[in-house]
């Protein structure tokens, strides 16, 4: 999965620096707007989603929220700042 998100990590940017490369030029403006608007699309829809399911695989969220059961471990441990 690491190596998946590298490689598609690497075909975004090398999409969006050619796609702001030839929207430099007069003759290939239209394609090089393009080619932004699918590597940011690529981003959003592809590399984004991947990232974010690999870097909280295994990771329980009732461990990051505030409920009762936290609140009262951090009260314990002498965090009273809330």
């Amino acid at each position: 999965m690491k190596y998946i998100i590298r490689i598609l990590a690497v075909l975004v940017l090398l999409s969006l620096f050619s796609g702001f490369y030839l929207s430099f030029s007069e003759e290939h403006k239209e394609l090089g707007e393009k080619l932004i608007g699918f590597s940011v699309l690529g981003t959003v829809l592809f590399l984004m989603p991947l990232f974010i399911y690999h870097s909280w695989k295994g990771k329980k969220f009732s461990d990051y929220t505030l409920s009762k059961e936290n609140l009262d471990k951090m009260r314990e441990k002498g965090i009273d700042k809330f």
